[in-house]
């Protein structure tokens, strides 16, 4: 088998789960985008390790590796999109801004009791 089949169906799926991390905004699909990208990986490892002829196979016990970070992180993902879901109501990540940092002058980041939050608190009455 030659290398370069492998190497490029590798190269395409790494392509497209990079496009899907950086054009997406449903959380969702970025996660299933970061999947593409470590099965990209995988079949790397694999496909190296098979053109090697690797008596160890580390490649695919690296492979197994790979795997099982990539369980974890999707349901530690999913269990914060859920939990994002639930207060927020919606899963677009360019709608969650409670970790940035407060740009100075922005009165929606003012400190609570100042005259913006009263504001606000009179416009939502």
């Amino acid at each position: 088998m030659h290398l370069a089949y492998p190497a490029v169906l590798a190269i395409l799926l790494f392509c497209v789960g990079v496009y899907g991390v950086l054009a997406r905004r449903n959380a969702i699909l970025v996660l299933m985008s970061v999947e593409l990208m470590l099965n990209a990986v995988n079949l790397n490892l694999v496909a190296f390790d098979v053109w090697l002829r690797d008596t160890v196979h580390s490649g695919q016990a690296l492979t197994l590796f790979t795997i099982t970070i990539a369980a974890a992180e999707i349901g530690l993902g999913l269990a914060i999109v859920l939990l994002v879901y639930r207060n927020r109501g919606t899963s677009d990540i360019d709608r969650l801004t409670d970790l940035k940092e407060p740009r100075p002058g922005d009165p929606e980041d003012a400190a609570p009791g100042t005259a913006a939050d009263d504001e606000k608190a009179e416009a939502t009455a």
